[in-house]
């Protein structure tokens, strides 16, 4: 499907109208169905802060709200310039107060299930562990005294660098227990990437561990911890789980032994109520500037949004078992495996380690073990299983338990879609193709199982209380069967508030290009996606229009890899694009100008040859340099020595250019490049590469890692 905004383009399979009726047995038990899915429209649509106010009222508040929403649009500012404009601030829920601990757990409690397991914990090695709600309770509140004795209070801000193991759960929520911040990182990301989050949010602690298991191995993780807070005076401690029991480097004084920490605490917390509006989490999304964007979540409204819609969309039973499969870090285990499930009492399962570890079939091992209902998964791992199993699933695993799927990360193609509902859903489970961002905080556009129609590849229509349109350069409607901008069209309660520490780029980012389009000039909030909307009304993703590589739901920042390559000696400029692939969707692409550039032949033309040799003896220092600087999972998977980079006549590089000519498209308009040049010498040496397909060499791919398919599309 195209990008190109301007001209977008529909799949064939799109028109062909391959549906599935929502099946009637679901329908009939369905906590949504046909006539509620109704009503629920109307009455959002009559009353949109009403409808969320009774989605707010399914949490526990202390102090129930005075004030339902306030909202100030980004408007020009009194005597500014022409182009100056105010920064938009929501409210939900004012003077309201909450505590999302509470919410997650001691109500659980409270009502007496305490006995009911919240968390299956599966370690890659195959140990496992059950966490009832009571258990969950004593070691949340264990862990909100060592915070506090660790001088953590409401408003600090505490790095969770953990991979996904009972205690992230935990330490997460006893930091949201005592009002303090939390931002949680990949646990794959390099010693960089984290220093830079902490020193981004000023944090006064970061909590990690010893190290992780990884592909059957014992990868030590804390002295990129120590790297990623040397000589930073705002961090006071480092708080480390052990996990795998190696040898360490120690800071006495700064680091503290998780076990040392919650021994002799007591079990039991009394837990304060905070403001609505108080910021609960900043995740981090990368952006087209380079420099990640902090996004701000604030409590009542985010779990708002995220009870509701796990309720609403996954169709959440008392005795499910749901699995969403996302790293902790990412946005979508935030609201999918931590607040979400937990706010609505259910089961869940986490597991550490690799879908291929130590076999293929391991997931489908998990949900049988476990007796998972609800399997929450990236479309990257669904095509890798496509590859693991080309004939099929093997009958060794009974996954009849499983009566609701859902993909997240990004748009799903229809053959991995069909493939979903036949191999895992024994082709009677509903799949949720669920669109959402880390910005939104929970989803926005999804089939209910109980009432939609299901399209694959589409995420149908918006949910009950949220209005999105596809809109033109103008910011007009376009129409069904064409397409344009995504654009959110009136605020919603799980919206970052702003970019931390950068008000300013919030407004810039998401609010700037439609300010004062829609109802009563409230403005479109911009998604940053392109798409079409097809005869139905039902939208189709076409993927981003920033400059950003959706790399298996991963989202990264073309100029964040470009500056890490350019900090090589070898490189004197870079260009970075997202290309098609089979397996992650997008895959890292990297156009390289070196410093030492062989020469053209005497009559002018380019030696393509010489060029492919240089590429040659870079490619894999070029790759390992990227991984090294920012993480394995941004190492390019195709690097290519260039001459030129096609610029526009302002110097932007024109990095659709460059993904059009790797996966052989049509190239959209170029009539603004200064060197139309560079075009001619770049198609000479992709037609001219030494092999067939992707640019380099199958041993110098990234290897697939689908258990970190994380965030949103």
């Amino acid at each position: 499907m195209s990008t190109d905004v301007a001209n977008p383009t529909i799949s064939a399979l799109q028109v062909e109208d391959r549906t599935f009726p929502a099946p009637a047995e679901f329908a009939a038990q369905a906590n949504i169905g046909p006539a509620e899915h109704a009503r629920l429209l109307a009455a959002a649509a009559a009353d949109p802060v009403a409808f969320w106010e009774d989605a707010a009222r399914r949490l526990q508040w202390d102090t129930p709200w005075h004030t339902a929403h306030t909202w100030s649009p980004a408007v020009p500012v009194p005597g500014g310039e022409p182009d100056e404009l105010t920064v938009p601030q929501a409210q939900w829920f004012v003077g309201g107060r909450l505590n999302a601990a509470v919410n997650c757990v001691d109500r659980h409690v409270d009502a007496g299930h305490g006995d009911k397991v919240a968390l299956h914990v599966e370690g890659e090695r195959g140990d496992r562990r059950s966490i009832t709600y009571a258990q969950l309770q004593r070691e949340v509140a264990q862990a909100a005294h060592a915070l506090t004795a660790l001088g953590v209070g409401k408003g600090d801000r505490v790095v969770v660098y953990l991979p996904v193991i009972a205690e992230t759960v935990v330490v997460t929520l006893a930091i949201a227990r005592i009002g303090a911040v939390h931002s949680l990182v990949f646990g794959g990301f390099s010693a960089e990437a984290v220093r830079f989050r902490v020193q981004d949010t000023g944090a006064k602690v970061l909590v990690t561990s010893d190290g992780q298991f990884r592909r059957g191995q014992a990868v030590e993780v804390k002295s990129a911890a120590d790297t990623a807070v040397e000589g930073l005076d705002h961090v006071e401690h480092v708080l480390v789980v052990r996990r795998t029991g190696q040898d360490v480097a120690w800071t006495p004084g700064r680091d503290v032994w998780w076990h040392d920490a919650i021994v002799d605490v007591p079990d039991t917390h009394e837990a304060e109520s905070f403001d609505s509006e108080t910021p609960l989490f900043i995740i981090y999304t990368s952006g087209t500037t380079g420099k990640p964007k902090g996004l701000v979540h604030t409590t009542g409204g985010y779990l708002t949004h995220a009870a509701w819609a796990h309720w609403a969309h996954f169709d959440a039973k008392p005795d499910d078992v749901h699995w969403c499969t996302a790293d902790l870090a990412w946005v979508t285990a935030h609201t999918y495996e931590i607040y979400g499930p937990l706010a609505n009492g259910l089961t869940q399962v986490i597991y550490e380690g690799t879908p291929d570890t130590p076999h293929r079939e391991r997931h489908l091992e998990v949900i049988e073990r476990y007796g998972v209902t609800t399997y929450y998964t990236a479309p990257t791992l669904l095509r890798t299983l496509m590859t693991w199993f080309p004939d099929g699933l093997p009958g060794t695993h009974d996954l009849s338990s499983i009566r609701l799927l859902g993909t997240v990360g990004e748009a799903i193609n229809p053959e991995a879609w069909v493939w979903f509902h036949e191999q895992i859903g024994g082709g009677r489970a509903p799949i949720v193709d669920t669109w959402w961002q880390s910005e939104t905080g929970a989803a926005m556009i999804a089939p209910l199982p109980g009432s939609t129609t299901l399209k694959p590849g589409s995420a149908t229509r918006p949910l009950p209380g949220v209005s999105a349109k596809v809109v033109d350069e103008q910011g007009e409607p376009v129409p069904f069967g064409s397409g344009g901008y995504l654009v959110v069209e009136r605020p919603w309660p799980g919206m970052a508030r702003t970019v931390w520490g950068d008000d300013r780029r919030y407004l810039d980012a998401y609010w700037r290009r439609f300010a004062g389009k829609g109802e009563d000039g409230q403005g479109y909030f911009l998604a940053g996606d392109g798409a079409s909307w097809d005869a139905d009304g039902d939208i189709w993703l076409l993927g981003r229009i920033d400059d950003v590589v959706n790399v298996s739901g991963h989202r990264l920042s073309t100029i964040e890899i470009e500056s890490a390559l350019v900090a090589h000696a070898a490189v004197g400029e870079a260009g970075v694009a997202g290309v098609r692939d089979a397996v992650t969707g997008q895959a890292v692409a990297a156009f390289v100008i070196p410093t030492q550039a062989p020469a053209r032949r005497a009559d002018g033309s380019l030696d393509t040859a010489a060029w492919h040799a240089a590429t040659a003896a870079l490619r894999d220092e070029l790759r390992a340099h990227v991984g090294q600087a920012i993480g394995p999972v941004t190492k390019p998977r195709d690097v290519l020595l260039v001459p030129d980079l096609p610029k526009t006549r302002s110097g932007k590089i024109m990095r659709r250019l460059l993904a059009q000519l790797l996966d052989g498209d049509p190239l959209g308009d170029a009539t603004s490049l200064q060197n139309p040049w560079a075009i001619d010498d770049i198609a000479a040496l992709i037609a001219s590469r030494p092999m067939p397909g992707p640019v380099g060499s199958a041993s110098s791919a990234a290897p697939i890692d689908p258990s970190t398919s994380r965030g949103t599309r």
